[in-house]
């Protein structure tokens, strides 16, 4: 399984990759919205993780390009530090399928993705 890890803490982003990759999946990180959106013109993944906040393009505009540009229906799992019950709200308006706050428990991400994967 490919994916997409746009999130612009360097430390979460490096041990959520390893996290991942020892669970067999291939992880493309990104240090912001900006390479990932390049990315996802070149690229499909089988899910993406991002955060809200980050960058140059937001995890919310990456969300709308994936599901109004690309018309992808690909399983989409936003995270923030925000508590802002609106940023949730706005998350799953826009298409994402789970909203996660921070700080992310890679276990509970694990469980939330294999739900998204095995649809």
């Amino acid at each position: 399984m490919n994916v997409l890890l746009a999130e612009d803490n360097e430390i979460l982003r490096t041990s959520l990759s390893f996290f991942l990759k020892k669970q067999g999946f291939q992880v493309s990180p990104f240090s912001n919205g900006k390479d990932a959106l390049e990315s996802l013109q070149n690229q499909v993944y089988d899910i993406i993780l991002t955060d809200i906040n980050m960058p140059g393009v937001s995890g919310l505009e990456l969300t709308e390009y994936v599901r109004n540009t690309l018309h992808s229906e690909t399983p989409i799992i936003i995270f923030t530090s925000s508590t802002v019950e609106q940023t949730e709200l706005d998350s799953f308006r826009i298409g994402a399928n789970e909203f996660i706050a921070k700080p992310v428990s890679p276990a509970i991400l694990l469980i939330r993705m294999n739900k998204l994967l095995n649809k």
